[in-house]
């Protein structure tokens, strides 16, 4: 049998599980994969996990760091999975770090020359354990805030409340280019995801470039997808 809890933090409604011992899953309401290590045979209960981690989630949304941790579990991910959420406890309180970093860091672990950053996102993505095992805090080599299941705009609450310097971060979804004149809202939405339509977008922008300026067009490599969706950074 699993048990929830819910828990009314700054930033909206939070439910977390357990299987009468430790903690399983916390995910932020409404949330991407809320609850998807749950299992469908569950009930409300008070737990001391659960008395434990809402005095936890109590400092930490005071604005300070706690000096304890909740007993966690990871056992409904992948050996990779958990190999790169065990790094996620390592960053500390108010800084980041970058999914290549990580890459690195298993790479090292593994005795590889180099793992995928794109396969350490998927791990970051499903961590089910949000806040305490702090996702919030990867971002991308360039400092974007992206990859946040929880949203961005809780990414970004969180490390405010980390008081983690922002300016050295960047929202890529509100972010707009000028060129020469011409302003671009890059964020097209897809159904497919292949290599030609990114091809053919990155046609049409040379086109409208080129109708607005005489020179030379939009670099096709500077555009690339992923996540279902065809950006330009």
């Amino acid at each position: 049998m699993e048990y929830i809890h819910h828990y009314h933090s700054p930033l909206g409604g939070i439910t977390m599980a357990s299987d009468g011992e430790v903690l399983t899953g916390l995910w932020f309401d409404g949330q991407k994969y809320f609850a998807v290590t749950l299992a469908k045979e569950h009930e409300e209960k008070m737990l001391p996990v659960f008395e434990e981690t809402d005095r936890w989630l109590d400092i930490y949304f005071q604005g300070k760091e706690p000096d304890f941790l909740p007993p966690v579990s990871f056992a409904s991910g992948s050996e990779f999975r958990q190999e790169v959420w065990k790094i996620l406890l390592s960053i500390p309180y108010g800084k980041t770090m970058t999914y290549g970093e990580i890459a690195a860091c298993i790479a090292k672990q593994r005795g590889l020359t180099r793992m995928s950053a794109q396969a350490v996102g998927g791990a970051v993505g499903h961590n089910p354990i949000s806040i305490i095992v702090p996702c919030h805090r990867v971002v991308g080599t360039d400092g974007s805030l992206t990859g946040y299941a929880g949203g961005i705009d809780k990414k970004v609450g969180l490390l405010k409340l980390e008081h983690a310097d922002m300016e050295q971060f960047m929202c890529r979804k509100r972010e707009q280019h000028y060129k020469s004149g011409f302003r671009i809202r890059w964020k097209i939405e897809v159904r497919q995801t292949s290599k030609v339509n990114v091809y053919y977008f990155a046609k049409m922008i040379e086109l409208v470039y080129n109708k607005n300026n005489s020179k030379k067009g939009v670099n096709r490599d500077e555009i690339f997808y992923r996540h279902r969706k065809c950006r330009r950074y």
